[in-house]
């Protein structure tokens, strides 16, 4: 294995779904932009309430992105 290096960003997904849709949202739209994308870790977990219930999750996760070799 070669030694790689990351950048990482950090984003908020968030769903009524659940917080495991709300990971997936902002991965699979992160991914239409950036490269390289290997992986995340949740941050944070939160969520917004109506009427006594989950209106929606908010979910912060950073995302680890490999820095591509030059001439790559």
């Amino acid at each position: 294995m070669t030694n790689h290096v990351y950048k990482q960003v950090e984003l908020v997904g968030s769903s009524t779904t659940s917080s495991d849709d709300a990971v997936q949202r902002a991965i699979e739209r992160a991914s239409k932009t950036l490269r390289n994308v290997e992986w995340f870790e949740v941050t944070s977990v939160r969520g917004h309430i109506e009427n006594g219930k989950v209106a929606h999750w908010q979910v912060g996760l950073k995302l680890g992105m490999r820095i591509e070799e030059p001439g790559s």
